[in-house]
C-alpha cells in the first residue's frame, strides 16, 4: 500500500492507495500533531510500503512525522518547492518559498491540462496560473471563508454555508445576520476569483481551464462563472506525478482526474471584463 499526506498547519488530510491497482482503499482526516499514533490518526503502517508527503505545517512536524515514518516504512518521499519540475517553471523569485501544496497542485494542472488556473478553496483561497508552455506565474492568496468569517467577530463562526446551497441563493441579501455574512463572505470569494481570472488571462493573452480544489471547492465552484472543474485530489495528482509508483501513475493517469474542461474564448473573457468596468 501507498500512504500519501497531505499536511496542513491545522488539518492533515491521508488516503492509502493500492501499489498493484492504484485503487483508492480508505481515506481520512485528523487533527495535524507532531506524534502521529498509526492504527489511529493514520493507517497501520504494516501494510504501508510507500509514503508521499506535502507538508505546509511546522518544520518540527515534518522532521517528527517523517522520522516516525522512516523507522516503519521503507521508502518515505517528501515533496519540495524547487525551481523546475515536470515541465513546469517555478514563478516565484525564491522558489523554495512557494508553499508545497500550491507547487503540487500546479504540477498536476500542468500535467493533465498543459497550462492552468489552480484554485485551492481551503483556510486561504489560493490562485495560480500555469502557462501552456509550462511557466508558472505565481498567484494570489486570499483569505477564505472560514477565515473572512472568523475576522468579523459577530458569533456566526459556527455556521457554515450549505454545500447544498444554490449560487443564486448565495448572491441575494441576506435577511439574517448569519445570511448576511455567509453571502458577504461568499460573494467577496467567487469575485475575487473571477476577477483574478479574467484580468491574468487578459494580461497573458490567454484562456486558460479552471481546476479547483480544497474543503470550499464545491460550494465556491457554484459561483465561478467560466468553465471549470472541481478536483480534491490534485495536491495528491502533484505527489503521484512527482513520485510515480504504480503503473498507471508511470504511464501518466492520476487519480481522480476531472475531463479538462474547455475555457471559454479570450475575447468572451475580454469583453466580460470591459463591461464589468463599465459599472
Amino acid at each position: 500500500m501507498i500512504l500519501d499526506l497531505d499536511i496542513g498547519n491545522t488539518l492533515s488530510k491521508w488516503r492509502l492507495k493500492d501499489a498493484e491497482s492504484s485503487e483508492i482503499r480508505s481515506r481520512g482526516a485528523v487533527w495535524t500533531r507532531e506524534e502521529w499514533r498509526p492504527g489511529a490518526d493514520i493507517p497501520d503502517l504494516d501494510v504501508v510500503e510507500a509514503v508521499r508527503i506535502s507538508s505546509v505545517a511546522r518544520a518540527a512536524v515534518l522532521e517528527e512525522t517523517v522520522t516516525l515514518l522512516r523507522r516503519q516504512v521503507r521508502h518515505v518521499y517528501v515533496a519540495h518547492s524547487t525551481p523546475e519540475a515536470l515541465g513546469v517553471v517555478n514563478g516565484y523569485d525564491e522558489p523554495g518559498r512557494l508553499g508545497v501544496d500550491r507547487w503540487l497542485g500546479a504540477l498536476a494542472g500542468y500535467q493533465l491540462a498543459g497550462g492552468c488556473c489552480a484554485v485551492d478553496c481551503g483556510s486561504a483561497i489560493t490562485i495560480d496560473f500555469v502557462l501552456p508552455g509550462g511557466a508558472h506565474l505565481g498567484g494570489f492568496i486570499v483569505p477564505g471563508l472560514r477565515l473572512m468569517k472568523e475576522s468579523l467577530k459577530l458569533g456566526t463562526q459556527n455556521v457554515a454555508i450549505d454545500p447544498e446551497s444554490e449560487a443564486d441563493a448565495l448572491l441575494e441579501p441576506g435577511r439574517r445576520t448569519v445570511d448576511a455574512v455567509n453571502h458577504g463572505i461568499y460573494m467577496a470569494a467567487v469575485s475575487a476569483i473571477n476577477r483574478i481570472y479574467s484580468e491574468v488571462c487578459d494580461q497573458q493573452g490567454v484562456a486558460l481551464p479552471v481546476l479547483l480544489t480544497g474543503g470550499d471547492a464545491r460550494v465556491i465552484s457554484r459561483g465561478v462563472q467560466v468553465p471549470h472543474a472541481v478536483w480534491p485530489d490534485m495536491v495528491y495528482g502533484g505527489l503521484e506525478a512527482s513520485f510515480p509508483l504504480t503503473f498507471a501513475e508511470r504511464a501518466g493517469k492520476l487519480s481522480g482526474a476531472p475531463a479538462v474542461p474547455k475555457p471559454v474564448s479570450l475575447e468572451k473573457i475580454r469583453a466580460g471584463l470591459a463591461f464589468s468596468m463599465l459599472l
